[in-house]
């Protein structure tokens, strides 16, 4: 997975900076030239999701992409440390910072966060990602993924679940929702969210430049679609674009 993670910044550091990659010109022959054609649904794969997507492989979680990794560690009531990677997470508040992790089944993430109140994030980064692959091995209740893949627990300062001593920004979290999924026509689903308030954060200094988080500098390792697909960003990807004025 490093290598993969080196490769794929060995292919992007061509790119120019600050600009988007150029989309390569149609093969097809009526798209060529100067003149702009309307899509058609010709042109698109549709399905519909209850009838099967007829492709090799679903391409959803590809298409939602790519996603911080939810790399969540908790403690069981009887003090048993666990450790796993989250494909489905993201932030979903301001004020109070709130961000949720889904469990698709009944997972001991879910279980220890509902049982225990707290849970802590993790950020990923490339040199992280081999033993973030690591934890993601399904093991016994009651297995200790940190000794798994040899990572070290740090204390940490508002919870008591530990964090990743190597992870360069961690957020500590206290459970504030856990809401099954339902389908739109009521359905029970095997997935459920947990919401968890962020009430300490951990940031290594030098990813922060005259007070200003570095995202790129941070190299967050972030997931793709399909069983193996990760990806990262650098600051030559970087677009910047600010929301136009009020009333327009």
């Amino acid at each position: 997975m490093v290598e993969l993670w080196r490769a794929y910044e060995s292919a992007m550091s061509g790119l120019r900076p600050n600009a988007l990659p150029e989309r390569s010109p149609s093969k097809d022959p009526a798209r060529s030239g100067n003149v702009e054609h309307s899509m058609t649904d010709s042109d698109f794969h549709f399905y519909e999701p209850r009838a099967g997507h007829g492709l090799p492989h679903s391409p959803f979680n590809a298409i939602i992409a790519p996603r911080p990794i939810g790399w969540i560690s908790t403690r069981s009531p009887g003090g048993v440390l666990n450790l796993a990677p989250y494909s489905f997470f993201n932030a979903f508040n301001y004020v109070p910072p709130i961000i949720g992790f889904a469990s698709n089944g009944a997972k001991d993430s879910l279980a220890n966060a509902e049982a225990t109140g707290e849970f802590c994030w993790n950020l990923v980064t490339g040199d992280l990602a081999e033993a973030m692959n690591t934890t993601s091995a399904e093991v016994p209740a009651g297995v200790d993924e940190f000794a798994l893949a040899g990572l070290t627990p740090a204390q940490s300062r508002t919870v008591s679940t530990p964090h990743v001593a190597g992870a360069r920004a961690v957020f500590e979290c206290r459970t504030s929702d856990i809401v099954p999924l339902r389908s739109a026509a009521g359905a029970p689903t095997v997935t459920t969210v947990v919401f968890g308030e962020v009430v300490g954060v951990h940031i290594d200094r030098a990813l922060l430049k005259d007070g200003i988080y570095q995202t790129a500098a941070a190299g967050p390792l972030l997931r793709g679609g399909g069983p193996a697909a990760y990806f990262t960003i650098g600051e030559e990807n970087r677009l910047e674009m600010r929301r136009p004025p009020s009333g327009q």
